[in-house]
């Protein structure tokens, strides 16, 4: 039996100035002393010089209509269907800052379902 492969799905979010401005800061703050990064957050750069963070399980929570990071703020998830399936393990949340804007996907592993043999 195959292990479920993890899965990327883009989400659809509506972003405030206080979250956009709590992201530049913490891409500053990288730049400066990536030590200083809350636990539970990585942060890296693309070869074109996007920057890249991702938040671990541990480092956001998932509220219906919403997922806040822990200490930058809240995004508004638009739709009314979870981001990822119950049951789901390794959650992390990737934001992406891209010359058209942030972009928001998460990434997890599907629940591993084990059917039986009826005799």
């Amino acid at each position: 039996m195959g292990h479920a492969k993890s899965c990327e799905v883009g989400l659809a979010v509506k972003t405030t100035d206080e979250l956009l401005k709590g992201l530049d800061a913490l891409r500053l703050a990288w730049k400066r002393d990536p030590a200083t990064l809350p636990k539970g957050l990585t942060c890296t750069e693309s070869k074109e010089g996007q920057f890249v963070l991702v938040a671990a399980e541990a480092a956001f929570v998932t509220l219906p209509g919403a997922c806040v990071i822990k200490g930058i703020g809240a995004i508004e998830l638009l739709g009314a269907e979870p981001a990822f399936e119950e049951g789901a393990n390794s959650k992390a949340l990737i934001l992406k800052a891209t010359p058209e804007g942030w972009k928001f996907s998460v990434k997890f592993v599907p629940p591993i379902v084990r059917e039986r043999k009826q005799k």
